[in-house]
């Protein structure tokens, strides 16, 4: 398998930043006029629909990435539009959009809406597995193709079901091969795990222990919680009294958070403690723990903490972090580049394919499959749509002269 991370190809950021995006709780946006969500696409517009989450638990993770690809539209616009190979000219975006508000339930009739009432031409989803599991099945019901930015539960690739393209990340069961080797070259033997009761934790917690098996290695714990937990202090006594060499959580940014927390007022200290998402969204990481929180701390570092080489789609990630930030006034974190790599993909989408029909964007995607590499890396997938060009290195973060550093795991 070709990973976009192998040796060579990025270098680590000498410190860590990332910029939040803050927004009101409106029930719907428009780009690039504000107002009620439109049911047609004017002429000359293709309107890309998608849901955002302002509150609740998944609002850190939700808004940068919908600020990302809010960047890329006024980009775009800015510029007369986007090339569009059926129209054979440059046309606008119009984005819809909804709050979903972290509700599942609502995700779902929002996404209905997007379908059935505004007919956008391109459905991207929100955050997350969580949020999007809810979009797959309906966008497959309707044959609508479903641009999912970062839900990579495994269970939503299926030879069934061809509406469906991952753009941003690799499927979950693939981010623990790094980490499992990494365990496996420290020959720690005991490794204790508690993951979330979700198809995002729980796939990886299913490729980490196969893996650790095949070196012969059974995880001393090994549990899941609710997704919703918030409180880990017996579950972390739990796992000290098997005395693991590494500590594993899986789970959400909230979830990481609530662990963290836990870990620190016990505290216990151990020769590896991972957790996810403070790869992804340090500065909030170190707004909650500080730097000495993070240090030693390991987890999946992302961009912009490092910077993928032969970018030739795109900015590439310098150009791309000046330009975020005259924009937007902060800097960007890795879900704000997740956000902008979905609209790069939906560019290269239009600029490609024959006809808006769905059938012929996602003919358009699987043809420049493997042909382009953005700032996040190689954009390729399998038949299913899911990508699979991509691993995620394992790497330390260190606190350094007042910065927080990160250095990767060979």
């Amino acid at each position: 398998m070709q990973s976009r991370f192998r040796k060579g190809t990025l270098w680590a950021a000498a410190a860590l930043t990332g910029g939040m995006f803050l927004a009101g709780c409106g029930t719907a946006t428009s780009t690039p006029a504000s107002g009620p969500a439109k049911t047609k696409s004017a002429a000359a517009e293709i309107s890309i629909g998608t849901l955002y989450a302002s509150t609740g638990s998944f609002a850190t993770s939700s808004m940068p990435e919908y600020q990302g690809l809010q960047f890329w539209i006024n980009q775009v616009n800015a510029a007369g539009g986007t090339y569009v190979k059926a129209a054979g000219k440059k046309e606008k975006i119009h984005l819809v959009s909804y709050n979903d508000q972290s509700s599942a339930q609502t995700a779902t009739s929002l996404y209905n809406q997007l379908i059935t009432v505004n007919h956008v031409n391109m459905l991207v989803a929100d955050f997350g597995s969580v949020l999007t599991s809810v979009a797959v099945p309906i966008a497959q019901e309707h044959k609508q193709l479903l641009f999912d930015q970062s839900g990579t539960g495994t269970t939503f690739f299926t030879p069934t079901n061809p509406y469906i393209v991952l753009t941003s990340l690799p499927t979950s069961a693939l981010w623990p091969t790094s980490l499992a080797n990494y365990l496996i070259s420290k020959q720690y033997k005991k490794v204790a795990i508690v993951y979330g009761e979700n198809d995002f934790d729980q796939s990886q917690d299913q490729t980490l222990t196969k893996l650790l098996a095949k070196a012969g290695i059974t995880p001393t714990y090994n549990n899941a919680v609710p997704t919703s937990t918030s409180s880990y202090t017996v579950i972390l006594h739990n796992m000290a009294a098997t005395h693991p060499q590494a500590v594993i959580e899986l789970g959400y940014p909230n979830n990481d958070i609530s662990f963290m927390q836990a870990l620190q007022a016990s505290g216990s200290s151990f020769p590896m403690t991972f957790t996810i998402f403070p790869g992804q969204l340090p500065s909030l990481f170190e707004k909650s723990f500080g730097l000495k929180g993070l240090n030693n701390m390991f987890t999946y570092p992302a961009p912009p903490l490092f910077k993928v080489q032969g970018v030739d789609y795109g900015m590439p990630l310098t150009q791309f972090e000046q330009a975020f930030k005259k924009q937007t006034g902060s800097s960007p974190n890795f879900l704000n580049v997740a956000g902008y790599n979905t609209g790069l993909i939906l560019q290269k989408t239009l600029a490609t394919a024959t006809s808006l029909s769905q059938k012929s964007l996602r003919q358009a995607v699987t043809g420049f499959s493997g042909s382009i590499t953005t700032l996040d890396g190689q954009f390729k997938i399998n038949n299913e749509g899911a990508q699979v060009g991509e691993t995620l290195p394992v790497g330390q973060f260190t606190a350094k002269n007042g910065k927080l550093n990160v250095n990767f795991m060979p």
